[in-house]
């Protein structure tokens, strides 16, 4: 791949064998941040598991205190009283029928997608299309609930998910280069502290092997793994 101009100058204020502190990271992803657009900043972890075995998947959610930096669009699929408090709670489309018939015809216009628990043999009949995508409702990470009205709330406020990939590693966006550099830090130090807490009890030996941090279009700056963990739990 050949990179431009920019990319390259902001390559060179970047030491590829130097970690850096949660703070000191920050700042410099900050510093390289070069693109004309809103960057999205994000977290590529290598974790100490074996991403074959089930008993070893990595899954959880955070809440961002500071968003991700992007507005998201919440479905729910309920009926009555549930339809009702969700959107109250502001959610952007509720329903059931309706909603199945418009994302049977191609319509995925939506980041998150809720569903009381009595209603998953229905929204069920859309998992080729949704499962693919991560759209559909899942109780493991708390989209199938009856408790709408707060899961709603919790997405539009920047609840966000993350999952192990086949490798091994969890890749996780979580602000945008127009944050303050603390900002990202105190969104990165509440993603982090999730997930140390979704650690399998069956994952032997050091958890988090490597961390690096990167903008859409810059170098990734590497953070210092022991610092990252005081940080959490400082948090």
């Amino acid at each position: 791949m050949t990179h431009g101009k920019k990319y390259l100058n902001a390559l060179k204020q970047v030491n590829a064998n130097e970690s850096l502190s949660v703070n000191q990271a920050f700042e410099k992803i900050k510093n390289v941040a070069h693109a004309k657009f809103d960057e999205t900043v994000d977290a590529h972890i290598r974790l100490g598991i074996d991403a074959d075995k089930g008993d070893q998947v990595v899954r959880g959610s955070v809440l961002l205190p500071h968003g991700r930096g992007k507005k998201v669009k919440v479905i729910v699929f309920a009926r009555g009283a549930y339809a009702d408090a969700a959107e109250k709670a502001g959610a952007d489309f509720v329903g059931v029928e309706e909603l199945v018939e418009k994302i049977n015809k191609g319509w995925l216009d939506f980041d998150f997608a809720v569903a009381t628990p009595d209603l998953m043999g229905v929204v069920g009949t859309l998992a080729k299309i949704l499962g693919p995508r991560g759209l559909l409702p899942n109780k493991k990470v708390g989209t199938v609930t009856f408790e709408v009205a707060q899961t709603v709330a919790e997405l539009k406020k920047g609840r966000q998910f993350f999952k192990n990939d086949k490798s091994g590693q969890v890749n996780f966006s979580f602000g945008k280069t127009s944050f303050e550099a603390q900002q990202l830090a105190e969104n990165f130090r509440h993603f982090i502290k999730a997930l140390v807490a979704a650690k399998p009890a069956t994952a032997k030996g050091r958890y988090l092997r490597s961390i690096t941090v990167a903008p859409t279009m810059g170098p990734g700056v590497l953070v210092n793994v022991e610092d990252a963990l005081k940080a959490e739990l400082k948090g």
